[in-house]
């Protein structure tokens, strides 16, 4: 038995960012995972987009949170040192009714305090975005709008509270949770388990089950299924913003944008499913994308698709986010139902889950005398001048040595992601913190690499190196 002041459930954004947040004060804190690292669950499969806040219907908690999140996501991730873009959004109108959207949206976003909304016509929309479709008759231009890596953001947000002394538990699938005058304690399925006095539930797609675990059934998740295929850098271009058509009842619809790491994005679609684990692609899903995406830019290459995954978002029944004290037990403090623009409006969220535990805790909150509010910046050897790299190898040899051919990732790169605060412990979590395998050849010619890095720096046998954690080995024994 392990005793904590706070127990966050669930390190995605929402999580990862709230432990940062609550470092900063005197307080004994546990961020629980049931994944292997921070991010694996919605966060690494998602838009990417830091949305400006002209969709979410004033009054909710989305309309609340995001414009805040958007203005403060830029001087986060220089903190953090993750990569984000100010690139803007465009929303797309083919029709008269898409262009009473246009004027709906565009009023909508001033009412929840989003700067500089503009719908351009004509040569202004073709300059902004010269490959759009020529039958567009507007577009609603968010200038705040940018695009950010949601799964760097996670991992900085958690490697920043593990400094800070957030212990971090991995693999830590919640079962069961007591509650007594003294707080909860949260039962693993592998046995282990954590006290607190306080608990946050950040879990996403499974915020619902989780509330049920206390007797809270006031909020239902329904899992909604994306799928998204990723362009190869070769396509950077195509677009300058991130480009939307009109939203539906399902969501923002299908895009395409630039990412932070120069590729281009398209998707997602949206099918409501039954299994919230279920990350399968489909053949008539992403048929289904590509159709849709050619009508905002149609000249765009589908030959040169990458790969393609999905992601899982958690759709709740009360159509908003669901911040808030639980009803049977305020010391239980709900961050469910964060579909987007949660990933946008995470920073502000975080900030509010602190006000939140404040509100129930005994005692006056204590600032710490030392707190960071950053981490140590890693090194990335593609983006060194030659003069800067050849001293660098010359002081780290390993950073001489490149493993990802396809991404310049080197080893140091590598070593120092295995052991960083919160570090990487399988394939995975490697490849989100460096990029390592997620480039054109999709880690043909690193894979092996990196297995034998991960044995070696762990010091384990490289049969219990893993993909993703749990069951997934690669190898099963040596031929030889």
């Amino acid at each position: 038995m392990h005793n904590y002041d706070i127990a966050i459930i669930g390190a995605g954004v929402t999580g990862a960012l709230a432990a940062r947040a609550l470092s900063r004060y005197a307080l004994n804190i546990a961020l629980l995972e049931r994944q292997n690292d921070a991010g694996a669950g919605t966060t690494k499969a998602n838009s990417a987009i830091v949305h400006a806040g002209f969709d979410a219907e004033p009054g909710t908690h989305k309309a609340k949170f995001n414009a805040p999140g958007c203005a403060a996501m830029p001087a986060l991730c220089e903190t953090l040192h993750v990569p984000y873009e100010n690139t803007g959004s465009v929303v797309l109108a083919f029709d008269e009714e898409d262009r009473r959207m246009l004027e709906v949206l565009k009023a909508r976003g001033e009412q929840n305090g989003v700067p500089g909304l503009e719908i351009l016509e004509g040569d202004a929309l073709f300059a902004l975005e010269p490959n759009a479709n020529p039958d567009c008759t507007g577009g609603l231009y968010a200038p705040t709008a940018g695009i950010v890596c949601p799964y760097e953001l996670a991992i900085a947000g958690t490697e920043c509270a593990a400094a800070n002394g957030v212990e971090f538990y991995r693999e830590f699938a919640v079962k069961t949770i007591d509650r007594n005058e003294d707080g909860f304690t949260c039962h693993a399925e592998d046995g282990r388990e954590i006290k607190a006095k306080v608990v946050i539930n950040a879990t996403g797609v499974h915020a619902d089950n989780i509330a049920r675990l206390i007797g809270d059934h006031s909020f239902n998740i329904t899992p909604c299924k994306g799928e998204y295929l990723l362009l190869d850098q070769t396509q950077a271009g195509i677009v300058n913003t991130v480009v939307f058509q009109c939203p539906s009842a399902m969501g923002k619809g299908v895009l395409i944008s630039p990412t932070v790491h120069g590729n281009v994005l398209i998707g997602p679609n949206a099918e409501d499913i039954e299994d919230r684990d279920d990350l399968t692609t489909t053949d008539a899903a992403l048929r289904e994308v590509q159709d849709v995406v050619a009508r905002s830019v149609p000249n765009y290459r589908i030959r040169d698709v990458i790969t393609s995954f999905a992601g899982v978002r958690a759709r709740c029944d009360r159509h908003d986010f669901v911040i808030e004290h639980s009803a049977v037990d305020k010391r239980f403090i709900h961050a469910g139902g964060i579909e987007s623009p949660g990933l946008s409006a995470a920073p502000a969220v975080a900030d509010y889950l602190v006000e939140l535990v404040k509100e129930v805790w005994e005692d006056k909150l204590t600032l710490k005398a030392n707190w960071n509010s950053g981490r140590e910046k890693p090194i990335r050897v593609h983006a060194l001048s030659r003069e800067e790299y050849t001293a660098l190898v010359k002081e780290q040899p390993a950073y001489g040595r490149i493993i990802c051919r396809c991404e310049t990732i080197s080893e140091g790169e590598i070593i120092h992601a295995i052991h960083a605060p919160a570090g990487a412990r399988d394939i995975d979590g490697v490849k989100r913190r460096t990029r390592s395998g997620m480039g054109r050849c999709q880690s043909g010619f690193c894979g092996t690499k990196l297995i034998e890095i991960i044995s070696r720096e762990l010091e384990i046998d490289m049969t219990d190196v893993t993909k993703f954690g749990g069951n997934s080995q690669i190898l099963v024994g040596r031929t030889k």
